[in-house]
Formats: structure tokens, C-alpha cells, sequence
């Protein structure tokens, strides 16, 4: 069953195909709730106006922060019938790490590895929200992407929401050398002014109006209409 999953990736012409498994095994739940990390795989339509070659790999750690699995479903399932091919991942919080740091490098090869067992034939863009943005940055400095979206991430690491990390966190020095989009709402924009990315010119910045608007048609849209314009 997991190679048929893996070869409906690269299938050109193929039925909507909606998988949900966890490292313990396959299930045909999504909403279904697992102490190891889940997986929602989607596949686009035979109606799909496109079939794009670049994935949208959608991460979250809904055991650690709640918030950072807002609204991934409802934009795997929207782009998947645009044409993309999107990958839920939302990983399990671990257990027994003593600093952010550990925290960090256990999320990023927890991700880099299901990337990788996945076989996905191309970079994928990575979208966060909330806390994953700090998954997603520490996986995108020392792995390849085709582009990184963070939603709502936090203005720097030093004011993450409280309970999130155990110690400190260093603040991230990746350079920006691959498209980089950062979204938020009207509310959030001001605080975002501190952010290090929100401030580099080089970083495409998408305002919408509220929470709603977030995973709403105004958010949806001007994510694809950003995709569309770095080449995805």
C-alpha cells in the first residue's frame, strides 16, 4: 500500500487520491489522532485545470502548538484541486528535550526524514504557521526548498509564544537565496515590523484582512497568486 501512495505521486493522468497514514500504519481517518506523526497526502483531481511538478508540503505540530494546524487542511485541499500536489505533515511532539535547540534538530530530521521516505521528485515549497515557522526554518537552513511561506510566525525567537520552547533560541541567519514569502493579518503587521525577514526587501509580504481572511478566499488566492510569480 505505502509504494502505491509513493506512485501516485508521479502519475500523470489519476483519480483524486486522499491518503492519510501515521508512522504507526495506514488509516483511512485524517481527522483520526496518533501519538506518532500523521501524514494527510492529496493528490490533484482528474479535474485539476494543471498538474504541477512542485509540491506544497504543509507543516504543523499540532501537540506542541495547537495553533500551527490552522487552516493546513483547508489549503491542502483547495490547491490540491488547483493542481498541486500537497503534503500534510503534522509532527509529533517529542518528548523528554531539555533545550530549544534539541527541540529544533529533532523536528528537522523528523521532517527531513518523511520528506524523504516520501520520495518526492522535486523541492517542495514548505508552508508553516505560528510555531511550525520555526520547524520550517530550521529545516530550511540546511535543506533544499523551492520556497518557503511562514504564516503568522513570531517576530523573533526571543518572543515565541511562552510554553513553546524549554530554553532560548537562537535567532535564524539563513540567508534568504530562494523565494521567501511571509503572511499575517492587518492585526499582526506591526509587530511583524521586527521581524528579520519581514524587513529584508527580497521577501514577498502578504497582508490580509483577519484570522478569516487568513485561510479564506483573499489568503488562498494571494498565496497562489505568489506561487504563480516565483514559477510554481
Amino acid at each position: 500500500m505505502f509504494s502505491h501512495v509513493l506512485r501516485t505521486v508521479g502519475a500523470r493522468a489519476r483519480p483524486h487520491v486522499v491518503t492519510a497514514f501515521s508512522l504507526g500504519g495506514f488509516f483511512l481517518n485524517p481527522s483520526r489522532h496518533s501519538s506518532s506523526t500523521a501524514y494527510l497526502l492529496r493528490t490533484p483531481p482528474a479535474s485539476a485545470p494543471r498538474e504541477v511538478p512542485t509540491p506544497l508540503v504543509f507543516v504543523s505540530s499540532s501537540g506542541w502548538d495547537a495553533k500551527s494546524r490552522d487552516g493546513m487542511s483547508t489549503y491542502a485541499s483547495w490547491y490540491a484541486e488547483r493542481g498541486y500536489t500537497c503534503l500534510e505533515i503534522d509532527l509529533a511532539k517529542p518528548r523528554d528535550v531539555a533545550t530549544s535547540e534539541a527541540l529544533m534538530k529533532h523536528y528537522e530530521s523528523e521532517l527531513a526524514s518523511h520528506i524523504r521516505t516520501l520520495a518526492i521528485p522535486f523541492a517542495p515549497v514548505i508552508v508553516s504557521r505560528a510555531g511550525s515557522t520555526l520547524i520550517a526554518q530550521t529545516y530550511i537552513s540546511s535543506h533544499p526548498a523551492t520556497g518557503l511561506l511562514l504564516i503568522s510566525p513570531p517576530p523573533s525567537n526571543a518572543v515565541a509564544p511562552p510554553g513553546l520552547l524549554p530554553t532560548p533560541l537562537p535567532e535564524f541567519d539563513f540567508e534568504p537565496r530562494f523565494p521567501c514569502a511571509v503572511m499575517c493579518t492587518q492585526r499582526e503587521q506591526g509587530a511583524l515590523e521586527e521581524n528579520r525577514l519581514w524587513r529584508d526587501p527580497d521577501v514577498h509580504k502578504i497582508v490580509v484582512e483577519d484570522e478569516r481572511a487568513v485561510v479564506g478566499q483573499e489568503g488562498v488566492v494571494k498565496i497562489e497568486q505568489w506561487l504563480d510569480e516565483i514559477g510554481v
